[in-house]
């Protein structure tokens, strides 16, 4: 079975960003920044891998809802399995 393809993590990040806005739980900050020069889940930033860093987004992203969020979320989920 071929491997799926995923969008980039730094496009789902920007669109993370584009509508959470300003009102992102601080919390969830850091890791769209640390999101944002990741391309695939095997790369890393620092010393952290993205699986990482997705996961501890999701954990921080309680508070982002709407049709866009389930959306992300579940697509997040996927790239991480």
């Amino acid at each position: 079975m071929a491997k799926k393809e995923f969008r980039p993590i730094y496009e789902i990040a920007k669109e993370i960003r584009k509508d959470w806005g300003a009102k992102m739980y601080f919390g969830a900050k850091p890791y769209i920044s640390a999101m944002m020069p990741l391309s695939s889940v095997d790369d890393n930033y620092g010393l952290d891998d993205a699986r990482s860093i997705i996961n501890y987004f999701l954990a921080n992203a309680s508070s982002w809802r709407g049709e866009t969020a389930r959306r992300i979320k579940a697509e997040l989920k996927s790239m991480v399995k």
